[in-house]
């Protein structure tokens, strides 16, 4: 039977962070519990991937920890209905520590991933490093020339129409508009979109670089090459 928890800590006057765990195991989720409670989120928990699902649209979370084999919905399932609609970060905390689940989930949109056993301290640094990233994300200009990014509906206008673009797309063009102006290398982008510790062909930076801007029109020309080193996004 479906379990849910609500444990919720104050920070003064800042405003308290939202986690939602979602796992079927409720060992682990109290381990996660114990260790960010003491930090100050209020914390949401969901034993299955329907409840995780429930959850999400009724609590709005800043965060969510998902782990993959849920009874109900599994994670990539959770994790592709909550990226139809947001670009809340998402972290996969799961015993699936395969490469192929690794691209996979990375490819779904998913922002962190966390393999199990894991150093409960590790966790609680990555979740505070995820939502301050995120947190500067949202504080960047969101409008370059015609070009608006909108967090939290997770959609991309281009002169006042909807772009369609996969999760990795957004995630890449939101990297290169927080950084304008910069000149990102091949290696920095793909550990940024990608994840930190992937060390894939940097080749793959470039076709996702073509693609988006093929669906960016003419103002696919902001996303400048750095011939031997990278791109740089610049709407000057």
């Amino acid at each position: 039977m479906p379990v849910r928890s609500s444990h919720t800590c104050k920070r003064g006057e800042s405003v308290v962070e939202k986690i939602l765990i979602a796992d079927d195991e409720q060992l682990m989720r109290q381990l996660v519990v114990d260790f960010l409670q003491p930090e100050g989120y209020e914390l949401i928990e969901a034993a299955d991937g329907k409840e995780a699902l429930e959850l999400y649209k009724k609590e709005h979370p800043d965060l969510v920890l998902l782990d993959v084999m849920m009874p109900g919905y599994d994670g990539w399932t959770v994790c592709r209905e909550i990226r139809r609609e947001s670009a809340v970060p998402i972290m996969m905390l799961t015993a699936k520590g395969e490469e192929i689940d690794q691209l996979f989930a990375y490819d779904l949109g998913v922002d962190e991933y966390i393999t199990k056993p894991f150093s409960p301290k590790i966790l609680v640094a990555k979740i505070k490093a995820l939502l301050r990233r995120v947190q500067k994300e949202q504080e960047v200009q969101k409008i370059e020339d015609g070009v608006s990014i909108d967090q939290e509906a997770r959609q991309v206008v281009l002169d006042g129409k909807n772009i369609d673009l996969s999760p990795t797309e957004y995630k890449l063009l939101t990297y290169l508009v927080s950084n304008a102006g910069k000149a990102l290398s091949r290696r920095q982008i793909l550990n940024k979109v990608w994840n930190y510790d992937y060390y894939g062909d940097l080749r793959t930076v470039d076709t996702h670089i073509n693609r988006l801007r093929i669906k960016l029109g003419d103002k696919g020309k902001y996303i400048q090459t750095v011939r031997g080193y990278g791109y740089r996004y610049d709407a000057k």
